[in-house]
């Protein structure tokens, strides 16, 4: 699909795991703020697959954003944060037809 940039109208913050160690010498667990982009997010619905998800209350979305410095190192071990609503990505991005893009499935 080609993506017009304009419909690229939502601020998405990628997060990655990390580890770190705390003053006592323990490990903390947590997420971690990467960056900030623009975003289109793409529901899905209407397949038995995404049908079934929504009975165990799994919102599937495809997340598109421009290829960039930044984008490039984007992995599935990532999540996406848009608002309040937290999607885990559930593949490394594709680029899209034109190469402009990225497109990943995340699952909220």
């Amino acid at each position: 699909m080609n993506m017009d940039p304009g419909r690229l109208n939502q601020r998405v913050t990628f997060q990655s795991f990390v580890m770190i160690e705390d003053d006592m010498g323990g490990v903390v667990h947590g997420w971690e703020d990467r960056f900030t982009l623009w975003a289109h997010i793409l529901y899905l619905r209407g397949s038995e697959a995404v049908m079934q998800a929504r009975l165990v209350s799994k919102a599937p979305v495809i997340i598109t954003v421009r290829r960039s410095a930044q984008s490039v190192g984007i992995t599935s071990e990532w999540r996406a944060v848009v608002g309040s609503v937290i999607f885990d990505l559930k593949e490394d991005p594709r680029p899209s037809e034109d190469g402009g893009f990225f497109e990943m499935l995340g699952e909220g």
